[in-house]
């Protein structure tokens, strides 16, 4: 019997799997000891990293959009950008779900290019004094390793129809009429962008060079140009959101325990990744 303990316990140290598993299963048995989310009437939604998807932010804005009882919305976000679709269509989904209830963005360490798209609908937008707020701006780059494959002796081969099917290869210098096709993909995106910047933020279009640049900015000096609304910490924002939402009592909705232990386990890599791999350079 105590051989088959430590075999099993040797097991477990030696494949993750396993003791992630064991992990989760204790996390569900287990009692939190945290109160029933029943009579929650405010909910926070995070967005974190570089945006890759919106299926799991959606999710949550339809759930909140869906029950009565929650009154407001906070939703904070610590994001470079990412991708188009998935920034416009979290955006949308916040402007949707603040005609219904009222939804407040708070701005961590980072809201910037497709992080600030996300958030322009929001009913009101505050930032910590710490934030790095804006670049509305689009970016699209590739490598040109034709230098490098001549070099180690490599030859690519390709079969193609379409005069532009080929276009952003990086086995070649891209021809000027390549480029000038991508510019005019990366402008289409830039002008929507900023189309519903301006609309959102109800700012001046004549004005766009102060906020639609690639600016970043400090929290001051987004709030000087319109981007942001208020300055504050993450609690003052849970104070704002109860304001606007006519809670007397703030009843927070607490978070599924598996989602929550995911959530910590992923954080780090999601904050290195935005880091190191994107930083200001998000696609959007």
């Amino acid at each position: 019997m105590f051989k088959t303990i430590s075999d099993t316990l040797k097991w477990i140290g030696s494949h993750f799997l396993g003791l992630l598993f064991v992990l989760i299963l204790l996390m569900i048995i287990l009692p939190s000891g945290k109160p029933s989310n029943f009579d929650a009437n405010l909910q926070e939604i995070e967005l974190k990293g570089p945006i890759m998807s919106s299926d799991d932010i959606l999710k949550q804005i339809d759930d909140a959009k869906n029950n009565e009882k929650i009154k407001g919305v906070l939703f904070s976000i610590n994001s470079p950008g990412g991708g188009v679709a998935p920034s416009i269509d979290i955006s949308y989904a916040i402007k949707d779900l603040s005609k219904t209830k009222p939804v407040l963005v708070y701005g961590g360490d980072v809201m910037a290019s497709g992080g600030y798209y996300s958030a322009i609908y929001a009913n009101k937008i505050m930032a910590n004094p710490g934030s790095m707020i804006g670049s509305i701006g689009v970016i699209m780059e590739g490598a040109n390793m034709e230098p490098l494959f001549k070099k180690i002796g490599i030859d690519t081969q390709i079969v193609k129809q379409g005069k532009y099917k080929e276009i952003g290869t990086m086995s070649r210098e891209w021809t000027p009429e390549e480029r000038s096709e991508l510019e005019t993909l990366t402008r289409d995106t830039y002008d929507l962008f900023v189309k519903d910047v301006t609309i959102a933020r109800k700012l001046d279009i004549k004005n766009m060079g102060q906020y639609a640049d690639a600016h970043v900015y400090s929290a001051l000096r987004a709030k000087s140009v319109g981007l942001i609304d208020l300055i504050g910490t993450k609690q003052q924002a849970k104070e704002e959101i109860q304001k606007m939402s006519n809670v007397k009592k703030a009843k927070w909705k607490e978070k599924d325990k598996v989602d929550k232990f995911f959530e910590k386990l992923s954080s780090e890599t999601a904050s290195k990744i935005s880091s190191y791999l994107f930083g200001l350079k998000a696609t959007l």
